[in-house]
């Protein structure tokens, strides 16, 4: 069984960094695209970044362009997502996901495996 498991959440002040990890177990994942995706209280779930297999392709939401990266690790079916200069909005549970295709797609229909989430919380 497919199984996410996302950490590295915490709280920080603006302007400070946090790492997301995502470990991946129950597969083969590395041929598929995976992204990171976000749900702030009240709001929706959005997309954050996506990763095709080996960087081929990297989508970045404009909200946190330049601010965050996308890395993976193949060998140890991980990703991982370096968050600088944080700001207050960007406070939120945190999800990582494994999409259906290779693909950095932004909807979440396009994924069908997601961890249970990691809240960041970023203070002013």
């Amino acid at each position: 069984q497919v199984q996410l498991v996302e950490s590295g959440g915490g709280l920080v002040q603006a302007g400070g960094s946090l790492r997301l990890s995502c470990a991946a177990s129950g597969g083969t994942f590395s041929r598929y695209a995976m992204g990171w995706f976000r749900q702030a209280p009240g709001k929706e779930r959005e997309f954050v970044v996506s990763m095709t297999y080996m960087g081929r392709n990297t989508y970045y939401s404009d909200s946190v362009k330049g601010r965050f990266t996308i890395s993976r690790d193949y060998a140890n079916n991980s990703m991982y997502l370096q968050m600088n200069n944080l700001k207050p909005e960007d406070t939120a549970i945190y999800y990582c996901a494994i999409a259906k295709w290779d693909w950095p797609s932004t909807a979440e229909t396009a994924y069908d495996h997601w961890g249970q989430g990691t809240q960041v919380t970023v203070s002013s």
